[in-house]
Parts: C-alpha cells; structure tokens; sequence
C-alpha cells in the first residue's frame, strides 16, 4: 500500500449520467471517496427531478477526494478522457441535455494547469476527428444528489449492468482506445513474449521465466504501464515455476475475473489500469492469509531496491520487510 502524507484534495469531473463514472475511480489506491452530485448551476440543493428539466444550469457530475501524493490528478485525468466523448457538447453518449454535458471543474490553479495540458496533449495525438469541446471550469458549489443515485453500480447493479452496455460507452472506448494502432504501437514496445501474455493471455512456461526463483530486493511493476503490483518480500516458492506472491501492493491495482478457460474454474487477474493479463488467483498460499497469486514474469518489471527512487517508487523502500525471508523458509518444509 503506497504511504500518503495526509494531503488531500478534490477532484470533480462531469461525464454524461453520473451513475457510469463512480467504478472507473472507485477503489483506486488513494482515493478516499466518490460523491454523484451537481454542480455549475444557479440553484441550490437542486433535486434530480429538478435538473432533469434541463433549466438549472447543473451537470451530473462526480466529486473525488483524493491523495494527490499517491494517485496524481494527471491520473485522473488520464481515466476521465477514456469515459467521455469529449467531441459532444450536446450532452454524452444516449443521453442528451445540457445535465449530462462533459467538463472539468478545477479546484485551483495547478489543476487548471494540469488538465488544459491534458486536454491539448489529446487533441494532439489525434486520436479524434473532431474538436475537443469539453470546457475546462472553476470548481463552485457542489451538491450531493439523492441516496439511491450514490454507488449505484453496486447498488443497482443489473439496472446499472444493463444501462451501461446500451448507453454506448463501450463500444465508444473500443474504437477510440483500443484501436489497431495502439496494438501495433504495443507490439513495437513490449517482447513478443510480453505482448502474448499481457495482450493475448498466454501463460508462460514453468521454470523457464526471470522471476520465478528471483531473490533480489524490489518491487515488480505493471510491464505496460509501470503500475506497482508486488514486492519482493511477499514473494515465495509455491514450486510451480512461476513468480508467486501472497498480496500485492494494493488491490486497487489488479481486477479480478472469471477464466474458464481449458475446463477449469479459476480467478484471472488484470492490471485494472492497464488491462493486461497477469495470471491467477490460488487459495493454496502460506498462512495467516491462504492467497496465491501466480503471476507471469512476462507481465512484469522488476525494480531493484536500489534503482526505485531514481524510478519513482521511493515511497515504497520501507516496505522491503524480512517477510520474504520467512515465506521461503517455510515454503522449504512443506
């Protein structure tokens, strides 16, 4: 788990019906809470009822507070881009409106700063046609909309299931950022190895692997994009040839789904940032916790103890306990 300074800030982002941008965020590493509201319009305490008559001036929006020490608000922005189109000034996806308009509410100037940047770097990089219209707005009052509409993923999830398949968000983010060029481009950066595991879900062979029997000091990051996974004192030998932990980092950064793959029933584990592949799931671990997870070499990079500030993972060198230590040892007399 990364190490906060007690620093936090705010973060509020408007991306059509704020029930489908509460997940995205929700459970990162320093993220401390998630609110659906409203906000930029001229009246107060306004009810969901009231700003669907489009005559508030409110936007369904979310409001973050975060740790910006372990979750940069350039990462955040980074993810509010992939949920939006920022072309449509009408509203977002199937719904239409000025309540479910996209825009950035910034809360100081290092922000605005930081997501004008943003949104420049992604008009550059033409990965859309059009212009990118989402407005870039001071932060004002924001209110909290009504309980049912909060964590309605998880509340409501059939209903949400359902909404969010059939508003388009999918299929939108499946052509704009998971085109063939960012295959081929990944192709060009990673092995042919790392491309199979991560992109295709290729496990690789036992023993015959980097880390399997990796003794050295450090942490192993996401292989595509740098994410920490693992460290080195919560690995062990579970003798399958493959690198095996018993936690990583912090669960924010992996996602969990169900492989049926070869006719067995196991946990496949992504980055949930990345989305590459990793490995599996096991309830065989070392005690006090039971967990095993199998992860492929080719999914990671190591950084050495030694190399992890220049790199920007200092803040986790106090984490490089004796544990190691003890789950090998009591891997040898099992």
């Amino acid at each position: 788990m990364r190490h906060a300074s007690g620093k936090t800030q705010l973060a509020t982002f408007a991306g059509g019906c704020f029930w489908c941008m509460v997940k995205p965020f929700d459970e990162l590493p320093g993220i401390l809470s998630l609110v659906s509201g409203y906000t930029g319009g001229h009246t107060e305490d306004p009810t969901y009822e009231e700003v669907g008559t489009e005559t508030t001036g409110h936007y369904e929006a979310v409001q973050i507070r975060f740790e910006p020490d372990v979750f940069p608000y350039t990462r955040l922005l980074d993810i509010y881009w992939r949920l939006i189109d920022p072309t449509d000034a009408e509203g977002q996806f199937m719904d239409r409106g000025a309540s479910y308009r996209s825009a950035i509410f910034v809360h100081n100037e290092a922000q605005r700063e930081q997501a004008e940047a943003s949104k420049r770097n992604l008009q550059l990089s033409g990965r859309f046609k059009g212009k990118i219209v989402t407005p870039i707005l001071p932060a004002g009052p924001f209110y909290p909309a009504e309980d049912v509409h909060q964590n309605y993923y998880n509340t409501h999830r059939y209903d949400y299931n359902r909404y969010y398949e059939g508003s388009g968000r999918a299929s939108f983010f499946k052509r704009h950022w998971d085109r063939k060029q960012d295959k081929e481009e990944l192709r060009r950066r990673l092995t042919a190895l790392q491309y199979a595991v991560t992109q295709e879900g290729l496990d690789e062979p036992a023993y015959d692997n980097p880390y399997w029997n990796n003794t050295s000091r450090g942490i192993y990051v996401d292989v595509v994009n740098g994410d920490p996974l693992f460290n080195s004192t919560d690995q062990y030998d579970a003798r399958t040839g493959l690198p095996a932990f018993v936690k990583p980092l912090h669960e924010g950064y992996i996602s969990k789904k169900g492989d049926l793959r070869d006719g067995k029933v196991r946990t496949a584990l992504y980055g949930r940032l990345s989305g590459s592949y990793l490995g599996h799931l096991y309830h065989d671990g070392p005690p006090p916790g039971g967990l095993h997870y199998q992860i492929n070499s080719a999914a990671l990079r190591f950084v050495p103890e030694g190399e992890m500030v220049r790199e920007g993972y200092g803040e986790f060198a106090g984490l490089l306990s004796r544990n190691r230590e003890i789950y090998w040892r009591m891997s040898e007399h099992e």
